[in-house]
């Protein structure tokens, strides 16, 4: 019952009273009437306000109750809450930061600040913590922290660019490590002694520890144009709340493999090259691809080193009878170069020289080529093993016969070496020329090779990668 139309309902129920008591108050029975009418009356309304009392305290019960009820439930699930994030490892006190990771053998700081010695240092180290902020700065109202680690191999990345001529001394390289690691607490200039493998085992470590992380916002992965990543790359992508987290920064034209991962990709022109070493000499004017072999032997270019392969080559001689040719595998490899009769080009590279050609047995190369990718056979292991990469994605338990390690040479060698006539490794499994060239035609559906890989005057069959 309404407490408001109670109280009005009454107030005109004594109304009437005191009107009839104004009427009968002349006659002694009636008072007396009227009387027992209003005890009467009094009673009921009495009894309806204890009623109505009960209800309110009944509702008043409940309510304290559902409080109470409400308060516990609270104070549990922030327990709670305080243990998932004391187990996730996050602090309410925010302190975002960004980490950029390179691969300083492939992501190179340009000749003109690495000239500067301990400076230009500095001044990479000043830049491009200012690009990272102004493209990756998640919080305007608190202070976001740029880290960064350059990891490389020191003493080859100095042969590499002295003999590029993109340094004046091999101590300039030296003093812009000095300055870089001077510039800021936060970044760091790590020489990995002469380890390629270590590189990219130490960027992506970094990568993973830093993604579980909630007070890192973006991990910036300077190994742009190295393919050879791709499958760690994928697997980090395959998380769609790690995938935004991850930028893969450019240096030289990014891999089609790891455009493929739909990975967002940024470039830093002012701070980091965008031709490979070997590729363009910093001196000379190009005239094939950048590169001017005409040049390097007027100026009187050593001879080619001795190479010597891993894998003893099989000697070339007239096809056995009883085996038949195998069919192209331009449809069935993807352009790969077909693995009978191909002619030695009369040409010379310098400073290394060709690499010796390959005729893997056909029925080898089938037995590699349809494996799968979680048991591809690992390259590294297999030809200069063992592999040291954490958690590698391909097989290392397989044991392949002679002709199979020279498939998998094979295959390695259509895969272009970062350092290219550059190289000093003897035993390097890559590619320093293009191996697809088959009667002067270059085969490959997308070449991986620049144009002056190939013999001069080669003609290609599909488009060259950029």
């Amino acid at each position: 019952m309404d407490p408001g139309k109670h109280n009005l309902a009454g107030s005109q129920s004594l109304m009437s009273f005191v009107a009839r008591y104004k009427q009968y108050e002349d006659s002694r029975d009636d008072i007396e009437e009227l009387l027992k009418d209003l005890i009467k009356h009094i009673d009921i309304t009495e009894s309806q306000f204890f009623q109505e009392n009960g209800r309110l305290l009944k509702a008043l019960y409940d309510t304290r109750r559902d409080l109470e009820c409400s308060q516990t439930t609270t104070k549990e699930l922030n327990n709670r809450l305080d243990e998932m994030e004391s187990h996730l490892g996050y602090t309410p006190a925010r302190n975002p930061y960004v980490m950029v990771l390179v691969d300083g053998d492939n992501v190179i700081f340009k000749e003109q600040l690495i000239n500067q010695g301990a400076e230009g240092g500095k001044k990479a180290v000043q830049e491009l913590c200012q690009s990272v902020l102004e493209r990756f700065a998640p919080d305007k109202e608190a202070e976001t922290e740029i880290f960064v680690k350059v990891v490389a191999s020191v003493p080859g990345l100095i042969k590499a660019l002295k003999r590029d001529g993109c340094v004046k001394s091999e101590t300039l390289l030296s003093a812009f490590m000095t300055g870089f690691n001077q510039a800021k607490a936060t970044c760091d200039f790590v020489d990995i002694g002469y380890s390629k493998e270590g590189v990219m085992a130490q960027i992506f470590e970094c990568a993973r520890f830093h993604l579980r992380n909630f007070d890192c916002k973006q991990v910036i992965l300077g190994l742009s144009h190295d393919a050879a990543c791709t499958p760690t790359l994928r697997k980090l992508a395959q998380d769609d709340d790690v995938k935004p987290r991850i930028t893969v920064l450019e240096g030289c034209p990014k891999a089609v493999e790891i455009e493929d991962t739909g990975i967002s990709v940024i470039t830093f022109e002012k701070i980091f090259r965008s031709t490979k070493l070997g590729g363009h000499s910093c001196k000379e004017s190009s005239s094939l691809d950048g590169y001017s072999y005409a040049a390097k032997a007027k100026a009187g270019a050593s001879p080619p080193p001795k190479i010597t392969l891993p894998i003893p080559l099989k000697e070339k001689g007239p096809p056995k009878k009883d085996v038949p040719k195998a069919t192209s595998p331009q449809k069935e490899l993807q352009g790969l170069p077909a693995p009978e009769e191909k002619a030695t080009p009369k040409w010379t590279l310098a400073p290394r020289g060709l690499d010796p050609p390959i005729h893997p047995e056909p029925a080898a190369l089938e037995r590699v080529r349809i494996r799968h990718t979680e048991t591809k056979l690992c390259n590294n292991h297999y030809l200069r093993g063992p592999c040291e990469t954490p958690r590698c994605p391909f097989e290392h338990g397989y044991k392949p016969t002679k002709s199979e390690k020279e498939v998998i040479l094979y295959f390695c060698r259509l895969k272009p070496c970062v350092r290219g006539q550059l190289c000093e490794e003897e035993d390097c499994p890559y590619g320093h020329n293009c191996p697809a060239v088959v009667k002067g035609t270059c085969i490959s559906r997308v070449c991986r090779f620049r144009q002056g890989d190939h013999p001069p005057g080669t003609k290609f069959s599909g488009p060259m990668r950029k």
